[in-house]
């Protein structure tokens, strides 16, 4: 998957790499290749914000929502941390903490 942002006068190019699947997508490896340059995340690096519960019946209530990164690798460069996120959350489904139930 590549996501390629546009900054004044020169582009960041953002590839995302992930091997995560239904219904644990958050156990994945990541890797990001920045400029080249790849950085990896290891597996568990995401974070769902999504959640699971049951209502007074026990019937499940899933939702999917956007990922958190839990872990940077070190010396990841601050600059590219927000644009970082958007791409893993416009290239990687949303899922949900519980989407195994």
């Amino acid at each position: 998957m590549i996501y390629t942002l546009k900054k004044v006068n020169n582009t960041i190019k953002i590839t995302i790499y992930y091997d995560g699947k239904y219904p644990n997508l958050c156990s994945g490896e990541l890797i990001v290749i920045l400029n080249d340059t790849p950085w990896e995340f290891g597996s568990h690096s995401l974070v769902s914000g999504g959640s699971v519960w049951f209502d007074d019946d026990w019937n499940d209530h899933v939702t999917s929502g956007e990922w958190t990164i839990d872990s940077w690798p070190k010396d990841f460069p601050e600059e590219y941390k927000i644009q970082t996120l958007g791409a893993v959350n416009s290239q990687i489904g949303w899922g949900c903490c519980g989407g195994c139930v």
